[in-house]
């Protein structure tokens, strides 16, 4: 099962979209490393070439969950910035967080939906009461119910509620999507700025290997 990771810049200043895309390299070459497969599926691009606000990548592979849980949190890019030279702030802060991409939408099988025959109250005379003609349907999968009594005739009423029946189910799934896309939006917002799970920075010449830092050490590394 994949895992979707959200880095955010969040509300940052422009080195912190220059972080992202460090910090995106970084990523991708561990998750080599671990044989982790990583695909960007989601991007905003920063305004300056080269860096992003936000990505989303996606990582496949035997242990991906256990992988993402090492980039999860604040990270920190270590580095004097260079768009600012005269600051002496090094560390630029990242959030990342696992998230939902997409909601799968709910097939509709008409061997799925289990359909009777009922009576219904209310207005319409007597023959509406005496006779079952309205049709209640029932999605198995998903527990959606409808009822619909506005024909005289059960296959009239049947058809009806299949319709409305297909209706409910891909209104469902819609606000299933924007409660997806509300949550990746408070995302951005949950940065935290020092107390980083990883610090990463620029590696000398020829040195290979990702720097793993504890929450204890990123302390330690200084507040921008």
């Amino acid at each position: 099962m994949s895992v979707h990771l959200l880095l955010s810049a969040g509300r940052g200043p422009r080195e912190c979209a220059w972080a992202v895309a460090r910090l995106l390299g970084r990523l991708q070459a561990d998750a080599a490393r671990h044989r982790v497969d990583s695909h960007l599926v989601e991007s905003v691009a920063g305004d300056r070439p080269g860096t992003y606000r936000s990505v989303v990548v996606r990582l496949d592979g035997p242990d991906e969950a256990t992988f993402a849980a090492g980039w999860t949190g604040t990270l920190c890019w270590q580095a004097p910035s260079p768009y600012r030279p005269g600051t002496g702030r090094k560390n630029w802060y990242v959030t990342a967080r696992p998230c939902r991409v997409d909601i799968p939408s709910t097939a509709f099988v008409e061997a799925d939906v289990h359909v009777v025959a009922c009576r219904t109250g209310g207005p319409g005379g007597q023959h509406r009461n005496k006779v079952a003609t309205a049709a209640q349907a029932t999605h198995r999968p998903s527990g959606t119910l409808v009822v619909v009594d506005t024909e005289r005739q059960f296959g009239l009423n049947r058809a009806a509620a299949l319709r409305l029946l297909r209706r409910r189910l891909a209104e469902g799934d819609a606000r299933a999507g924007r409660a997806v896309t509300a949550a990746r939006r408070r995302l951005h917002d949950e940065l935290v700025r020092g107390d980083a799970v990883r610090v990463e920075r620029p590696r000398p010449p020829g040195a290979t290997g990702a720097r793993l830092r504890s929450r204890s050490a990123g302390r330690s590394a200084g507040r921008g």
